[in-house]
């Protein structure tokens, strides 16, 4: 053990200072930097010319009358935007973004949390149950989509074949021919496609301090008061995560509404993605669907930026 004589000698040593690093990096550290920025490169390039090329010809398109070959283009200036923001089919396919968001919202954050929980804690059959919830997030959904659609077409649709087969042919109807009906096919349809948040709250749950649950369970608290009251709350990161995935991924679902109802019947499931798309290929209209899309990307970043701006005022 060290003695008081050799401390008190050790503190009349004198101090040597010690020289704070220069912002300066040394030669060897710009060399790596040199390295990982070739390494880069190719992906800076095909970002710089895929996304930033690409953004600055939408932006320059959506000032003009042009069509798909890009010949005679007519400078109309802001007149495009002005169209398309008084434009009724725009107004309602934003709404319906909207809508659908809310459904799938909604959808993941209770079905989604109560399947989450339910694979977690090992449930009878969870393992079936993994495959049958997370199957849409497997294969493309397009090809999904497509085969919802068939399901319900009016005379070799799988629904109305079941109907008929049970002696209930009374109840066969074109499904999406109806306002009613497309919106709760649609909303059929984005519930069974929340694979995904429920793959967020599965791998968070395991996460969770079992010690919590195993004090609250021993101070005398249900299931359900244990769901609501403590897991819920803990996995509060976790709902806003799946609440942005799934708002942003509203506004990129064309996939999904085009090839299940393509926005039947007359456009009242059209979603900004099909707008657009019909638009472009309209004719003479590519400016202007160029300009909803702008229109659609600052709408998508205003989201991004206020759930941001949220996120970092609460982790605070």
């Amino acid at each position: 053990m060290t003695s008081p004589s050799q401390l008190a000698q050790a503190a009349e040593r004198p101090v040597r200072a010690v020289r704070p690093r220069s912002g300066r990096r040394s030669p060897r550290h710009r060399r790596h930097g040199l390295i990982a920025l070739l390494f880069l490169f190719p992906l800076l390039l095909f970002y710089g010319t895929y996304y930033i090329y690409s953004f600055v010809f939408l932006a320059r398109v959506s000032r003009q009358q042009v069509s798909l070959s890009f010949v005679d283009a007519v400078d109309v200036g802001w007149q495009n935007f002005r169209l398309v923001a008084t434009d009724t089919l725009f107004q309602h396919a934003v709404i319906n973004n909207l809508i659908f968001a809310a459904v799938s919202i909604a959808a993941a954050l209770t079905i989604g949390f109560v399947a989450a929980m339910m694979l977690a804690t090992g449930v009878r059959l969870h393992r079936t149950l993994y495959v049958i919830l997370l199957l849409p997030s497997l294969i493309p959904l397009s090809l999904f989509a497509t085969i919802f659609g068939k399901m319900l077409g009016t005379q070799y649709g799988a629904f109305n074949g079941l109907l008929r087969g049970v002696g209930l042919s009374g109840l066969q109807q074109d499904w999406l021919g109806q306002s009613n009906t497309a919106y709760a096919a649609v909303a059929v349809l984005l519930i069974y496609l929340i694979g995904l948040p429920i793959m967020y709250y599965r791998s968070d749950i395991e996460s969770v301090n079992l010690s919590l649950v195993e004090a609250a369970v021993l101070d005398g608290a249900g299931t359900w008061r244990v769901f609501r009251s403590l897991l819920f709350p803990l996995l509060r990161n976790t709902h806003k995560t799946v609440v942005l995935s799934v708002l942003l991924g509203s506004f990129r679902a064309f996939d999904v509404i085009f090839f299940s109802t393509n926005g039947a019947p007359s456009g009242q499931t059209s979603i900004t993605g099909t707008y657009i798309y019909n638009k472009t290929l309209a004719g003479t209209t590519v400016g202007y669907a160029s300009a909803a899309a702008l229109l659609l990307l600052l709408i998508a970043f205003v989201i991004s930026a206020v759930q941001l701006v949220l996120m970092r005022r609460e982790s605070r």
